[in-house]
């Protein structure tokens, strides 16, 4: 007896459709400088903020979900530096503080747009769509195992 597959269909990101998971910021049609520190929140006031960066492999889609992730005590944000689009998946909790990939939504994001899932928030790694993305990511964190919680998913769920 196999298992059956969740499928998630992929929308585009807007920041309402995001609010329950976090934050969207659209760099384009701005001009100047904005400020937007305030929304990298911090649960653990020993923790130091983290700049980092990564180069994500490119994907397509269809693509498998593999594992969710949280940062309970921090916000993470993620500036695309240099993507021509991204895919960001993000789910409840299950009650449990598990994550519950049955309530999964799929994002089409931009390569214009940033996105900070607010602290405690269910999300899927990274999906760089078309060819490698390059993002530099911000968070707090102290280097201990409150910094991030990984869950692999046992029942295959895909997003179209």
């Amino acid at each position: 007896m196999s298992e059956s597959v969740i499928l998630l269909p992929s929308r585009p990101l807007t920041a309402a459709a995001f609010a329950p998971y976090g934050q969207v910021i659209d760099h384009d049609g701005f001009e100047g400088r904005i400020y937007r520190g305030d929304l990298i929140e911090n649960r653990r006031p020993q923790a130091r903020l983290d700049l980092s960066f990564t180069l994500v492999a490119a994907s397509s889609l269809p693509c498998p979900l593999k594992l969710f992730e949280r940062h309970a005590f921090s916000a993470q944000a993620f500036i695309p530096l240099d993507v021509a689009g991204y895919l960001v998946t993000v789910c409840p909790d299950d009650g449990r503080g598990r994550p519950d990939p049955s309530q999964a939504v799929a994002f089409l994001a931009r390569p214009d747009q940033s996105i900070v899932y607010a602290a405690g928030t269910w999300h899927h790694p990274m999906v760089a769509l078309q060819r490698p993305g390059r993002f530099a990511i911000v968070m707090w964190m102290m280097g201990d195992a409150g910094d991030e919680e990984l869950v692999p998913l046992t029942a295959p769920v895909t997003v179209g």
